[in-house]
């Protein structure tokens, strides 16, 4: 082949220099994005945005409430206890069911209802941590698709930690901030029938139970113990063929509420059924709300009932305080392994063991 035709064959590889492309992030508006999320937050800061109503700042607080470091602790309390005079003019609502009852749809449909009446709203919802790694799916987000993108509504997904079936006073205090923040409606969605329910009872006005139909026998299903604290009981998923099913487990549930001592609150529990899909009895359930709240605040139960919630709530912060001090003690890290072996090898009771270590914690 000819100089010429190599000269040709050369020249048609050959690639020009293009235009130089712009860079795909602009450096300074991402400079100060990092310099936003660096931002230390002060108590004021934190306090400031909540009570405007800012969103950024407010998941930044519940995230330091949340936070399991020492040094989080002060600032968190701090935080709390300045937005405390502006917290507690919500209405509280603890949420829970069976797995499976379609809490998360059902919450999605009443948001929505509710933020069409003007309603501001928050939904904390407690996801089930992985007691081995302690990771947490926090899902809520994603099967609450429309809720999470509406203005009038916030959603905080938090982890369990293992702790009480999922609840714990950390929950509480975010209701104060979230209330702070202007929100007047609070819903909490428990992870599912066990322990929780004691707690989210604890710190909610009313407690809705949502159950299904067609799950097998349906008074077997459910703890007497949780029958009792439901103000209602909705059967979700009446539509369709489970229609028929849904009315009677409706009767079965009317029938055993009547078996129980009435409420303290002066409130009938009321049974109900709806389609969190087809977008039924919701009205009915949120008007059993309002009658409860209106009937309650009237005979004084719903004060009432905050004071004991709160006397509640610092029991159990003592209690668990008392604990964490107790294991965090260098004296019983050392003695607590001794202790455990002699009673694994029956040298010692499990009960003699324990007066044992707690006679060493407080003579320490």
């Amino acid at each position: 082949m000819s100089d010429r035709h190599h000269e040709k064959f050369d020249s048609a590889l050959t690639v020009n220099p293009g235009i130089e492309q712009p860079p795909m992030v602009n450096d300074e508006a991402l400079q100060r994005f990092l310099n936003r999320s660096r931002k230390i937050f002060s108590v004021n800061d934190y306090v400031e945005g909540i009570l405007q109503g800012n969103r950024t700042v407010l998941s930044k607080a519940i995230t330091m409430v949340e936070s399991s470091l020492p040094e989080h602790e002060q600032t968190a309390q701090n935080i709390i206890e300045r937005c405390l005079p502006h917290a507690g003019k919500s209405l509280r609502i603890g949420i829970t069911g069976v797995p499976g009852a379609g809490k998360s749809t059902f919450i999605e449909t009443l948001g929505g209802y509710l933020t069409k009446k003007h309603r501001k709203l928050a939904v904390l919802a407690i996801d089930p941590s992985s007691e081995r790694s302690k990771g947490s799916i926090l899902g809520d987000k994603t099967r609450m698709e429309q809720l999470s993108s509406n203005p009038d509504a916030f959603i905080r997904p938090s982890p369990s930690s293992g702790s009480l079936g999922g609840v714990a006073r950390k929950t509480r205090e975010t209701v104060f901030l979230c209330e702070a923040a202007g929100f007047d409606t609070i819903l909490i969605e428990t992870v599912g029938v066990g322990q929780s329910e004691t707690a989210v009872h604890s710190m909610t006005d009313f407690f809705l139970l949502i159950q299904i139909a067609g799950a097998g026998d349906e008074l077997q299903g459910i703890k007497r113990g949780i029958m009792e604290m439901a103000d209602l009981i909705a059967v979700n998923k009446a539509d369709g063929n489970n229609l028929q099913k849904a009315e009677l487990a409706k009767a079965q549930y009317r029938n055993a509420l009547y078996l129980f001592p009435k409420p303290q609150s002066g409130w009938t529990p009321q049974v109900v059924t709806c389609s969190s899909i087809n977008n039924t009895g919701i009205d009915l359930i949120w008007d059993a709300i309002l009658a409860y709240e209106q009937l309650t605040r009237q005979n004084g139960f719903f004060e009432t009932r905050r004071r004991q919630q709160s006397k509640y709530w610092m029991k159990e912060t003592i209690r668990n305080a008392l604990i964490s001090r107790f294991y965090s003690s260098p004296v019983i890290e050392k003695e607590l392994p001794l202790c455990e072996n002699k009673v694994l090898e029956d040298r010692m009771s499990s009960f003699a063991a324990a007066k044992a270590l707690l006679d060493k914690y407080f003579s320490t």
